[in-house]
């Protein structure tokens, strides 16, 4: 599907941080927090503790600092945009409400969707939102923070086809469609400084250790009883 061909912006995320100016150009940071979290989930093998979760105030600088970059000689003004795309399971809103009101007072839009089922993902509300931003006066740049090169891959490869900057922000284990990319950049997370407290604990199997090494299940098994039938694992 080509970036053209997305839902028009009032149908989904849209307004999220109200009217549109014409003169302003965007730095568009997308974070795709469902996948992001299951990414996560898997280095540590399980829910991370506070000092393994992602500072969004360390990203939020480096976002600005790369803005700075970006605007560098720029006719139009440039201002950046940091978005938190997530769902939310039945039950969960007590849990989830205490992260969202921290995301949004250090700066950060949220798009928060009802996870009814396998189809309540936010890969298109997310798409629509960068298709939208592109409109009008348009990306000085964007970064996507999400390992789903089904979804992002070809309409990101449009856009840096255009001359925006295009950077994929996760983690190399999960991305190898965007570390071995030619026109995406892509940008370890751990690597932006002050966004984990702590290393990692990362084992992949270009690295494994000579005693070897547990590598944890992406999802529950009993997501089978769930899930659509796909393909099996041969």
């Amino acid at each position: 599907m080509s970036v053209s061909e997305m839902a028009p912006a009032d149908e989904v995320a849209g307004e999220v941080r109200g009217a549109d100016s014409s003169d302003v150009r965007r730095v568009l940071l997308v974070w795709d927090a469902p996948n992001l979290d299951m990414g996560l989930g898997a280095i540590l093998g399980g829910r991370p503790t506070a000092a393994y979760r992602p500072r969004f105030d360390a990203l939020g600088r480096w976002l600005l600092s790369r803005t700075a970059e970006l605007s560098g000689g720029a006719g139009q003004r440039v201002e950046p945009e940091a978005t938190v795309f997530t769902n939310i399971a039945p039950g969960t809103a007590d849990v989830v409400r205490p992260w969202v009101e921290a995301l949004r007072n250090v700066g950060y839009a949220v798009f928060a969707k009802p996870k009814i089922d396998e189809d309540s993902d936010v890969d298109a509300d997310m798409l629509a939102h960068i298709a939208m931003r592109r409109r009008g006066a348009g990306l000085a740049g964007i970064m996507v923070a999400s390992a789903d090169g089904q979804a992002f891959r070809e309409p990101l490869e449009q856009i840096a086809a255009d001359g925006v900057p295009v950077a994929i922000l996760g983690f190399r284990e999960h991305a190898s469609w965007a570390v071995t990319s030619d026109t995406l950049e892509f940008v370890d997370l751990e690597d932006i400084p002050g966004v984990f407290r702590e290393p990692l604990p990362r084992v992949s199997l270009d690295s494994l250790p000579d005693e070897g090494a547990w590598l944890q299940p992406f999802r529950p098994l009993s997501a089978l009883l769930t899930s659509r039938p796909a393909q099996g694992v041969a």
